[in-house]
């Protein structure tokens, strides 16, 4: 193995190229939700026919993300991280040009698939540069730039989408191709503090079809047979542990979780911010381009609130983890965010915009102050050789969680709206899905500060 030192990297380089990695997928993301009104109407796609299109690439980077960060680890973090770019870029390109809904949908499981492999790499080798007392501070900046993309996302996505929602995905395109450019040019030398172990597929596929059962049933419940897939994904989770116990060389050392009380809680707090804020860009989103009938423009300008508040709050946060214990700065952020979350549950259709862009200024807050800090305590908490699987579990804690938040909007809009287009006769619906989304979340994030808070102390 060689570190950036001897290969003769500067902790600046690593630090722009994983951040600008960071940037691009969140960027994406809050871009396509501001986009799907209009990938709706053009593609004639229905309310869960809508949730599978920013769903499925979740679903896709969520079950690989562990895997290629043991993959990673073994076998070099930065080549893993290359072939990710290239397969978002190619993906990025076939969603570009997708006419039909099924086919939009496969390209972004395609695209999720280069995801894990970026997500679980990028944080990885900027752990690997960074030395601890500096750590907080770098991974600050870096999810500041996650949030920079979130920021900059619904106002470039809604422009674009006033010319064509198309345009989105080939302007990711492009973004992944400078930063392929600056991976070959500057990037020299690799990471892979595992090299030499054996990679376990035994695990890895037991895995995935675990993740994948359990989250592809909450788009078919209540059905039986949404029950069934719930059972078995259970079931299989169950004998991924066992296995996983018995390896000497797992793909997820289940150690972690039993013996590293910090490493358990923090990622446990990280699947509990996740699943209770996703659903806030996705829902409002339809909220204020239907209910309130904004173009995607003016939609674009109003979720940047959150984002921007958190690319404020990111850095200083980060910092402040490096010189106190992290689980105080992510717990009250965690309370912060759950303040935020009650304040959109009160949402109606004659809420004033002001109340809106409040909350979503109270919501960033929270965030900004909870996942620099909860980041820096992972990483902190694991030896070098296994930051790849650690970066890929944090990665898979904050997919996992997204996944469950869209489960809550799909199961809502089933049981609520059933399979009917979005309009103005089913928006009293809509409004109840949206609300019962909001405080079922706030619940959830009121619970996770005591899972914070729970995690101990990271510096001894």
């Amino acid at each position: 193995m060689r570190d950036s030192a001897a290969s003769g990297v500067s902790k600046g380089v690593v630090l722009l190229i994983a951040t600008m990695s960071s940037f691009l997928t969140p960027f994406t993301g809050s871009s396509v939700n501001i986009a799907l009104p209009s990938i709706g109407t053009e593609l004639s796609l229905n309310a869960v026919a809508l949730s599978w299109v920013a769903t499925a690439y979740l679903l896709a980077a969520a079950t690989f993300l562990v895997p290629f960060g043991r993959i990673a680890d073994i076998y070099g973090r930065k080549r893993i991280f290359q072939f990710g770019i290239v397969i978002d870029v190619v993906a990025s390109v076939f969603c570009a040009t997708a006419h039909s809904g099924a086919w939009l949908i496969f390209f972004r499981v395609l695209q999720g698939f280069g995801g894990a492999m970026i997500f679980g790499t990028g944080v990885a080798i900027l752990t690997s540069v960074f030395p601890a007392q500096e750590r907080g501070r770098a991974l600050g900046i870096n999810a500041a730039a996650v949030y920079a993309g979130l920021s900059v996302g619904p106002l470039v996505g809604g422009f674009l989408t006033a010319l064509n929602w198309r345009s989105i995905f080939l302007l990711n395109a492009c973004l992944g191709l400078v930063i392929t450019v600056m991976v070959i040019w500057k990037l020299k030398g690799e990471w892979a503090g595992a090299r030499g172990e054996r990679f376990d597929y035994v695990g890895s596929i037991v895995y995935s079809l675990a993740l994948v059962s359990i989250m592809y049933a909450f788009s078919v419940l209540p059905a039986l047979w949404g029950l069934w897939l719930v059972l078995v994904g259970g079931l299989a989770l169950a004998a991924f542990v066992i296995w996983e116990m018995r390896q000497e060389q797992p793909v997820l050392n289940i150690g972690f979780f039993r013996n590293n009380t910090v490493f358990a809680f923090s990622n446990l707090a990280a699947l509990i911010n996740y699943a209770a804020t996703f659903v806030v860009g996705f829902m409002l989103s339809l909220y204020l381009q239907y209910v309130k009938g904004f173009t995607p423009e003016h939609a674009g300008l109003i979720l940047i609130a959150q984002p921007v508040v958190q690319v404020i709050f990111s850095p200083i946060a980060g910092s402040l983890s490096d010189r106190i214990e992290p689980r105080i700065v992510a717990s009250a952020g965690m309370a912060l965010t759950t303040a935020g979350l009650v304040m959109l549950s009160f949402l109606g259709s004659g809420t004033s915009l002001w109340f809106v862009v409040i909350s979503l200024v109270v919501l960033g807050g929270g965030f900004g102050l909870f996942s620099s800090p909860n980041t820096n305590a992972v990483m902190s908490s694991v030896e070098r050789k296994f930051y790849g699987v650690a970066s890929g579990m944090l990665g898979t804690m904050r997919l996992t969680g997204q996944m469950l938040s869209m489960g809550m909007a799909l199961l809502l809009f089933a049981l609520y709206l059933g399979r009917v287009p979005l309009v103005p006769e089913y928006y009293p619906l809509f409004l109840k899905s949206m609300k019962t989304a909001f405080t079922i979340s706030a619940a959830i994030c009121f619970a996770g500060i005591f899972a914070s808070i729970a995690r101990g102390k990271t510096h001894h």
